[in-house]
């Protein structure tokens, strides 16, 4: 239950992104759904080997190429999902920014509540 609630938050979180960047859209809610699916599967499944595969690049970097990982996983996504398109790699990495923030704020909102 608590991984569908994730989802629901999520979704909700990159449409609202969406609405605030105009270099990305996304056609409807059911798409933010599928969005939101296909990013926990990609940050499960490819996330890890491209950390792995990145490990000197994020060391020397302090940490800040997982920002550029987040970046390609945002473009991945935009590639499998119809309906969700960027604009390109800038708008991938603010995008990716945003919804961190979006849903961080969100999460925390619903987490006050169970309390």
């Amino acid at each position: 239950m608590n991984f569908l609630i994730r989802l629901l938050v999520t979704a909700l979180a990159a449409m609202l992104s969406a609405y605030l960047l105009p270099g990305v859209t996304i056609r409807d809610f059911i798409t933010a759904l599928v969005l939101a699916l296909v990013l926990a599967i990609l940050n499960v499944l490819v996330k890890p080997i491209l950390i792995i595969l990145t490990l000197p690049a994020t060391i020397f970097t302090l940490g800040l190429f997982l920002l550029v990982i987040n970046a390609i996983i945002i473009l991945l996504a935009s590639k499998l999902v119809g309906g969700f398109s960027v604009d390109g790699f800038w708008w991938a990495l603010i995008f990716s920014l945003v919804l961190t923030v979006v849903n961080s704020i969100m999460h925390s909102i619903a987490g006050k509540d169970n309390k």
